[in-house]
This record gives C-alpha cells, sequence and structure tokens, in this order.
C-alpha cells in the first residue's frame, strides 16, 4: 500500500509502555520515537515520504488478501498475507522485559512458500538525520548511530545496502520462522545484546493476559472497554505513570489544513475521567501512578500550573515546525512541542481537584502535602476564576470568558469542599461555601441565555460548545433540569453533522485563530451520548453508542476526529480522549440501565 494511499485508520498500535509506533496494514512500520514519546530519534515515515524513515516487512507480490488482529487482549499484532496458494504471516510486538525498547517482527510460514521483501530506511531527530550504518562482526546485524543514538538490527537472512536503504529478498516457507529485532540504545554504550525473540513473545502475551484478569467490569460493551483500556495503558509511560494524548504528532484535524499538532503530552483535563475508568475497572495501580504523576506534575506555584506536561512533568514544550516534512497527506505544517502549554484553562482546576477527590473516594491512599497544595489552588482560583481564559478547545483567537471554563472553576471548590467534609480536612468551609454559590448564580446567570433556552459558550453570548454537554455529568446540574434539556437541544441543532458533535462552529464570529473546518470530535459525542443516557433517552444514546464505536479501525482503534465528508479518521491516533470517552459512557449506560431496572413498574 503506498503511503499516498494510506489512512490513519489503516494503522495500529504496538508498545511497551516506554516506546510506541504504528504498524500499517501492508507490513510498514512508519512512526516510531525511541525512546520516549517525546524523543527526536525516531521514523517519520506517517508525516512525510518513505525516505524519512519506514521499516517494511511484506510479501513482494501483492497480497490477495490480509487480515490482522491483536493476539488476545494484547499488544501483539498480527497480519496474514495471503499471496496465491502460499501464507504467511507478520507478528509485530514490542517486548516490556528487553532491557532496550524493541521492536520484534515475526515473519512465520503457514502455508506453501512466499517471497519477502525488508526494506529499512533509518532516519533520526524527525526525519531529518541520516544515520552512519555499519556492520556488526558476524556479517547480517547493522548498528545505525547518530547523535546520541543507536539502533541495532538483528537480521537473520542478507541483506545489502541500496540507495540509502538496507534491503533484503528472502524467501519463508511452511513452518519456517524468522526473528528480525530493532533495538535502540545510547550510541556510547556497547550494542544491545541479541533479545531472545520467543520468549519474550510468551512473556509479553502472558503479561498481557494477567493484566486483563484485573479487570473487574463484565458489562454488554467488555470487549471494546477492554481494548480502550488496553490503549490507554500502551499510551503510558510507566517510569513516571503519565499518559501521553497520542503517540503522533500533527496528524491533520482537516486532511491538507494547518490544524496539526503535537499531542505527545499529558494534559490535566484527560485526568479525572482517566482515573475514573482505572478505578471502576479495578486498576487501581495505573490509577495510583497517574495521580502521583499528576501531583508531581502540579507541584509548585498554583499561579503556575500548565494545561499540560511532558511524560516525566517537564514544563517547557515550546513549539517548533519541521519544514522539510511534507505532512500526512499534505497536511503542513508538521509541529513539534505545543505552545498551549502556555495557555491559561481555567478548566484544567477543576480537572485536578475532581480527580484527587475522586482519588480519595476511591481508596487510593494520598500524598502527605497533597491536601495542603489543593487548599493553595482553590485560593488561587478564588481570585481568577473571573477572568478570560483560553478555554478547553485551546483556541489561538485570544481570551475570553467561557462558561465551561468557570463551570470546572466551580467545581475545583465544589469537590475541595466535599473533600474536606468527607475527610475532616482542614479548610475555610464557609468562604468556600459562599464562593461556590457565587459562582454557580453567577454562571447561571450570564452563561445561560434565556432567549435561547441553553448555555451558550462565551458569557452573555449566542454561539455553543459541545463541552457545555459535560455540565449534568460534572454534577453542575441535574440532567432533568430544564437548562440542560435545552441546553442539549441547542447542541442538537448547531452542532451535529451526520449524526455527530462538531466541538464548536470554526466559521462562528470572532473565530478561533484559525482556518475553519475540522471533523466531528469523537469524544464530544460520546459526551451526547452520556447526556442521553442521564434524560432518560436510552434507545438514542445506545444508537449513537454503537454508531460512534463503529467508527474504530478493524483492530479497535479511535483518532481524534472523524470526517463524515470523506469517511476517514482525522486527528493523532490513537487518541486517548476517545478511548477514555468510549470507556466512560458505557458505564454510564450499564448505571443508567442499572437505575431503570431498579424503577418500579
Amino acid at each position: 500500500m503506498a503511503l499516498s494511499e494510506t489512512r490513519i485508520s489503516d494503522y495500529a498500535l504496538i508498545g511497551d509502555c516506554m516506546t510506541a509506533a504504528l504498524v500499517g496494514r501492508g507490513g510498514s512500520i512508519d512512526w516510531l520515537c525511541w525512546p520516549r514519546f517525546d524523543s527526536g530519534a525516531c521514523f517519520a515515515a506517517l508525516l512525510g515520504t518513505p525516505d524519512h524513515g519506514r521499516w517494511l516487512m511484506a510479501p513482494v507480490e501483492a497480497s490477495q488478501s490480509a487480515r490482522r488482529f491483536y493476539r488476545g487482549g494484547s499488544l501483539v499484532l498480527e497480519t496474514v498475507f495471503r499471496v496465491g496458494e502460499g501464507e504467511v504471516a507478520v507478528i509485530d510486538f514490542m517486548a516490556s522485559n528487553a532491557g532496550n525498547s524493541t521492536v520484534i517482527r515475526l515473519v512465520e510460514g503457514r502455508a506453501g512458500t512466499v517471497a519477502m521483501r525488508m526494506e529499512l530506511v533509518l532516519r533520526f531527530d524527525y526525519g531529518a538525520a541520516v544515520p552512519w550504518v555499519s556492520r556488526l562482526e558476524d556479517g547480517h546485524d547493522l548498528v545505525a548511530i547518530a547523535g546520541p543514538d543507536m539502533v541495532v538490527l538483528r537480521c537473520p537472512v542478507a541483506s545489502q545496502g541500496e540507495d540509502m536503504r538496507t534491503v533484503s529478498g528472502f524467501e519463508v516457507a511452511a513452518g519456517q520462522r524468522l526473528a528480525f529485532t530493532l533495538s535502540h540504545g545510547p550510541s556510547h554504550l556497547p550494542p544491545p545484546l541479541p533479545p531472545d525473540a520467543l520468549a519474550m513473545l510468551a512473556a509479553t502475551e502472558r503479561e498481557w493476559a494477567d493484566w486483563n484478569r484485573i479487570n473487574s467490569y463484565s458489562g454488554p460493551h467488555r470487549a471494546l472497554v477492554q481494548r480502550s483500556l488496553i490503549t490507554l495503558k500502551a499510551l503510558t509511560y510507566a517510569p513516571t505513570g503519565g499518559i501521553v494524548a497520542a503517540p503522533t504528532t500533527s496528524l491533520p484535524e482537516q486532511l491538507g489544513g494547518v490544524r496539526n499538532w503535537d499531542y505527545r503530552y499529558c494534559w490535566l483535563r484527560d485526568a479525572t475521567l482517566t482515573l475514573f475508568a482505572f478505578m471502576r475497572c479495578s486498576y487501581f495501580e495505573e490509577a495510583a501512578a497517574w495521580r502521583d504523576w499528576l501531583h508531581r506534575s502540579v507541584a509548585g506555584s498554583p499561579d503556575q500550573i500548565q494545561i499540560m506536561y511532558g511524560i516525566a512533568g517537564e514544563r517547557r514544550l515550546p513549539e517548533w515546525e519541521l519544514p522539510w516534512l511534507p505532512g500526512f497527506q499534505d497536511s503542513a505544517p508538521v509541529r513539534v512541542g505545543n505552545d498551549a502549554a502556555g495557555q491559561l484553562q481555567l478548566d484544567v482546576y477543576g480537572e485536578v481537584m475532581n480527580a484527587m477527590h475522586q482519588a480519595r473516594v476511591g481508596g487510593l491512599a494520598g500524598a502527605p502535602a497533597s491536601w495542603s497544595l489543593e487548599v493553595n489552588l482553590v485560593e488561587h482560583l478564588e481570585h481568577i476564576w473571573q477572568e478570560p481564559d483560553e478555554g478547553i478547545w485551546e483556541t489561538r483567537g485570544g481570551r475570553k470568558l467561557f462558561t465551561f471554563s468557570r463551570a470546572m472553576a466551580w467545581v475545583a471548590v465544589d469537590r475541595a469542599i466535599q473533600s474536606a467534609e468527607a475527610f475532616t480536612l482542614p479548610a475555610p468551609l464557609e468562604r468556600w461555601r459562599t464562593l461556590r454559590e457565587t459562582m454557580h448564580a453567577t454562571i447561571c446567570e450570564r452563561g445561560f441565555n434565556t432567549e435561547a433556552n441553553s448555555f451558550v459558550s462565551v458569557f452573555d453570548g449566542d454561539e455553543y460548545d459541545a463541552s457545555l454537554l459535560l455540565l449534568p455529568t460534572m454534577g453542575f446540574l441535574p440532567a432533568s433540569d430544564p437548562r440542560i434539556q435545552g441546553t442539549v437541544a441547542a447542541v442538537e441543532r448547531h452542532l451535529l453533522v451526520d449524526g455527530f458533535v462538531r466541538r464548536y462552529d470554526t466559521k462562528a464570529s470572532g473565530g478561533d485563530g484559525l482556518p475553519p473546518g475540522e471533523g466531528v470530535f469523537l469524544a464530544c459525542s460520546f459526551w451526547l451520548a452520556q447526556a442521553y443516557a442521564l434524560m432518560g433517552r436510552r434507545a438514542e444514546a445506545l444508537a449513537l453508542f454503537d454508531r460512534l464505536v463503529g467508527l474504530a479501525n478493524d483492530v479497535g482503534l479511535m483518532s481524534e476526529e472523524f470526517d463524515p465528508a470523506t469517511g476517514q479518521s482525522v486527528g493523532n491516533f490513537p487518541q486517548a480522549f476517545s478511548h477514555v470517552a468510549l470507556i466512560t459512557t458505557a458505564l454510564a449506560l450499564d448505571d443508567t440501565a442499572s437505575v431503570e431496572a431498579a424503577r418500579p413498574a
């Protein structure tokens, strides 16, 4: 499959909770970061052309049919190619116990004899740096070095250099198995030792099987929830517990457009829902690691809290462009870093406080200094909650008085009060209660448009955004409140496209500082399904949920957005926010079903 014909949904994810790679349907690994998500040592063909990095493992002749799947409940990907009377499988995975981040590609003959081709194009520094390649003593294995990084290819067949690439033609017969491995290491140390590929395969599948057994969710959507949990686990950086929004950068929100952002960072607004999803499914170790990352990252002066951090809590995430990469399907610019890290987004205070409260309620032991930090955050918020900000959607058109930002500021104060009351924590409760009432009254007065019978995006405005769908789920008002029902109706009128929800109208007056046009945001559509469920519109909730999960690709992965006009997934991939929204919606559907079942006839 030519790269120009490849769709975002054509990729599958493999990873070891240190590294991530995307594998295409045609057997090509086109995006790989070593050894951390923000490392400059990576393949970048997904964002440019095969000249910028690629590792192809596929039959020489076009496959008559190809099917792929994850083996069991794991992140081990198997792609089966059928060529004439022959059949061959390529099994791709990363082993968490390899010592060095290692990609393993097992080529297994299943029937007949199939001619195969391997092509390796190694490029570092986001496709800009051609490494120095030499052979190790055995003659087959290669080592490639560029600056601080080294990659070692362990190759069981003969290969040769060809036009700045390493290529190999070989045959695999039924019953034959060949192991190709690519390991990363620091260039100043000896090359990584040859990995035992088969032993690592068995260990990796065993580890995933053990991890899956922890899941306590047994509802009707268990398979979908489990795959989403596996994806969230894969997007976790194990040493710190940080969870990136996606392992990729600059996959476009509109094909050919400029809305291309780097998502290889950890957003605070993912905190509450991710923590809730892990705890509800009994993954308390992952929940605690994420909570601890959150606590370390926001520690410090409350006025310096950011909306996102690096996987170890790094604060400086400067944004710059890669002009040598044309971008996925000519969607430029390709960006590294994210300037939104410097924005003021008041909703993150609510996310942090809600996450800390949910952790206490869920029984996670808190850090000794946690409460004093939270008190300081609330006291700082008390002085700034009425200031304009950039809002949840990180608009670049200037600060505004976003309704949702102030509602989440209310959540921060509300959860602080709940924690203080439930766990007997020292706090100025009377002052906080007064503040909470003032905030709620102000939001209901200025954030609600009486003529439209709906909450609106900006105070005293007449436009809408999908974050308003979260008002009942956060406890600001019950779903039965006429103002919430009116808001859902307004979202249906103004933001639905083919039954899916846009974040906001990119053509609305005032704009967001960028050219109009993007796909529908999958998390927002899940929020609408949750709102339907809470309002008792269960049939509509289930129908929308089924449509949404139908947008996942053949191995259960979801992108950030979907373009109804082209039928393509768009945005960074796979997207943690989409998978978290899938999990929480499935849980909400189960919870509302239980409530319905408990009601007397």
